[in-house]
């Protein structure tokens, strides 16, 4: 594995995770794979990301819209660790993420040097993906996901949405499924400091199911873990809304800077120069209570 000096500074302001997305299929519409040099192509973004004041940058190669079609393990590695391994030989200092449900996959993302696994699986992750995780010492991200396999809602215009299974309380019920995550990552020989647990806006929620965790994400600090929120241009902003994935600028603004203000540590978000202005602004009035 690439020796890189990830110790990420998780408690002084919320950091910005900038998204690279390698996918041609993505339900914003910012993906690059079409692009004749995609790794070229995702350099340039990234670089500019990381002008823009991003301080993380996440690599995914796989959609996880809606009714997405799933992809090969192989497939997905050759549209991710090229990436990585020159997103890493031309920006060492930046910290980077590989967004992946595959422990092969991020397995070889961590020889390129990626330094996170951002892992957005169900509820319960792969034994393997946390025994990585242990054995090398990276963060790992873990993501509450109860979505319904194949239950799907196509709104025209708005896009696609994942059925929500019934909760009795939804702040609750996500404390306790993340709580459990944290423990099973811990009795395999993840350090504490390494755990950072995902509320999952957008996967198996309905809209108000994800207005509530957001605006009692501060709750979800007292299980002690660093929170990463990632609402960005999400359905649910869509159909609050009633607009496209391109035209959900605004709606993410608010939605990224109530998550700053709730106390999340990272905010993974597409627009990342608005964004990290937003998460300036928030953190400005924060410090001068």
């Amino acid at each position: 594995m690439s020796a890189f000096p990830a110790i990420l500074d998780l408690g002084r302001r919320p950091l910005v995770m900038g998204i690279v997305n390698m996918t041609p299929d993505s339900f914003s519409g910012d993906g690059l794979l079409s692009h004749p040099n995609y790794v070229t192509a995702a350099v340039a973004q990234a670089e500019q990301m990381v002008a823009d004041g991003a301080d993380i940058l996440d690599i995914g190669g796989e959609s996880t819209r809606p009714g997405a079609e799933p992809v090969e393990a192989e497939e997905e590695r050759q549209r991710v660790v090229p990436v990585i391994a020159a997103l890493h030989a031309k920006m060492p200092q930046v910290p980077l993420s590989v967004d992946t449900m595959k422990p092969n996959v991020a397995a070889e993302a961590l020889e390129a040097g990626a330094c996170i696994i951002n892992d957005v699986s169900r509820t319960k992750q792969d034994k393997a993906m946390l025994a990585l995780a242990a054995s090398t010492g990276v963060y790992i991200v873990l993501m509450h996901n109860r979505t319904m396999e194949g239950l799907v809602t196509v709104t025209p215009g708005l896009g696609s949405e994942y059925h929500a299974p019934v909760y009795e309380n939804i702040v609750s019920d996500v404390m306790r499924d993340l709580r459990a995550l944290a423990n099973r990552a811990k009795d395999v020989g993840i350090p504490t400091d390494r755990i950072i647990l995902d509320p999952g806006f957008g996967f198996g929620k309905t809209v108000e199911q994800n207005l509530l965790l957001i605006n009692e994400l501060d709750k979800l600090k007292s299980l002690g873990y660093p929170l990463l929120a990632g609402p960005s241009r999400k359905s649910f902003i869509g159909r609050v809304l009633e607009a496209p994935p391109e035209d959900r600028l605004e709606g993410t603004a608010a939605t990224i800077a109530i998550c700053a203000l709730r106390g999340a540590s990272i905010l993974r978000v597409h627009d990342v120069k608005e964004m990290t202005r937003i998460v300036k602004m928030v953190s400005a009035i924060k410090s001068a209570a």
